[in-house]
Parts: structure tokens; sequence; C-alpha cells
């Protein structure tokens, strides 16, 4: 009977915790940075048009139509924090709180298509005091966000590659196209972590000496870490990073 109870007990459980990871989901601004990386792919499928030759063309817009499907990105990545982050409940409750909402405002405004063309030519130097180069130093160190990027990075260069191999078999084939992703994805995080700094001065100017201070303190914690490194994972498996297209499972009806 005590068994049972349990069961049971456990059962009651799951779609508040469903629920929660749901909430963080929305809370730290997903949705919305997915909908910011299907513009850049849009933009990006643009610049392709006129280099490439028209099956190819054609192949890399049908891969990555298939890959990004923002259903698609929103699934395998729900599905992979659901995975790594065991208790959703003390990230939710930063990010809804009025710092979090802050902060995750000045994120989403970082990655609009139209700041991002505002400042494809590189961000202007911010000027800032010793103490507050401190607090970014020590949130450039916890937050994964050198990583993060990468990955993105590779996604997008991914859908290429994968075109090409649909047309040219065999091209990436064996252990060939793993060790150029990890290469590449190396030298994309020496590229980002080299101004890494300036660009969180950028991205939370708004955010004052205090809040940027409490902001790494959650960011340095056991749960704001539990929570980044499920969140990288989340990012590698909403976007289908080093996975072939052929390989990729129709997305399953629901979440």
């Amino acid at each position: 009977m005590r068994a049972l109870f349990m069961v049971f007990l456990l059962f009651l459980s799951l779609p508040s915790l469903a629920d929660a990871q749901i909430q963080l989901y929305q809370a730290a601004g997903w949705p919305q940075q997915r909908a910011h990386f299907n513009d850049a792919l849009s933009a990006a499928q643009a610049r392709y048009r006129s280099s490439l030759p028209p099956a190819v063309y054609e192949a890399l817009v049908n891969n990555s139509n298939q890959r990004f499907a923002p259903l698609a990105i929103d699934q395998r990545a729900q599905q992979s924090l659901r995975q790594n982050l065991v208790d959703p409940q003390p990230a939710l409750q930063f990010f809804q709180s009025e710092l979090g909402r802050k902060i995750i405002a000045a994120e989403l405004l970082a990655t609009r298509k139209d700041q991002l063309a505002r400042y494809a030519d590189g961000l202007p130097r911010i000027e800032a005091s010793a103490t507050r180069r401190l607090l970014i130093r020590h949130l450039a160190q916890a937050l994964p966000a050198k990583e993060a990027g990468a990955e993105v990075s590779l996604a997008l260069a991914g859908v290429a590659a994968d075109s090409l191999s649909q047309m040219l078999p065999g091209l990436f084939g064996g252990d060939s196209a793993q060790t150029l992703l990890n290469t590449q994805r190396q030298r994309l995080m020496e590229q980002i972590g080299a101004d890494l700094d300036n660009t969180l001065l950028h991205v939370y100017r708004d955010l004052s000496d205090p809040e940027l201070d409490e902001f790494v303190g959650f960011a340095q914690s056991a749960q704001g870490q539990a929570y980044y490194q499920a969140a990288l994972a989340a990012i590698r498996a909403g976007l289908a990073v080093g996975q072939s297209s052929a390989n990729l499972a129709p997305p399953p009806q629901g979440i």
C-alpha cells in the first residue's frame, strides 16, 4: 500500500514539474530567441542564393527548413532541458523576478535582427569602471556564452555541409565530419572569447552594478550552473548540431 501511495504521489507531481519546465522555457525567452534564430537563418539563406548553384541552394533551403522548423526546435530543446535540469524551480524563480525579466529583455534586444544588422561590423568599445569590468569577467566565466555562440554558428554551417553531402555522397564520411566540427567549435569559441567581455558589457549595459552583482551570484551558484549547462545542451539539441538531416526523426506531436 505504501508503494502504491508513493507512485500515486509521483504521478501527481509530474504535471507540476512539466508545467515548471514549460514556464521556465517561456520565462527565459527561449521562444523569442528561437524566432530570432529563424530570422538569422532567413538572412543566411538569402546570402547563399547568389553564390550557390540552384540545385545546391534548393537542397540547403529544404534541409534548413526541415531541421530548423520552429516546432521541431522547441520540442528538441524542451526535451533536452527536461532531461538535463532536474529542478527548474530556482531558475524559474530567478527569471520571473524583476531582475530576471530585465536580463532576458536585454538578451532578446541584443539578438533582434535590427540590432544584429546595426552591429554587423562589430560592437562599440564600452568604457566601464574596474569594478564593473571585474563583475563582467566573473559573468563571462560563469555563463557558457562562447560555447552557445559556437553552437549557433555550427548549426548554420552544418546545413551547408549537409546539403553538399547530399549532392556529393561520401564528401564528409567517416570521422572526418566530427573532427571538422570539433575543430570549428574550438576556433569559434576562441574567436568569441577574445571579445566576450566587451560583448557582455554591451548586452547588459542597462544593468546597474548591484544588479550585475546579483546576476553573477545566480550564474555562479549551483542552481545557476545547473540551468546554464542544461541550457547549453538544449541549444545543441534544439539546433541538432552535428546531426545529419537524414538521421533526424520527425518531430513528435505535442510537447
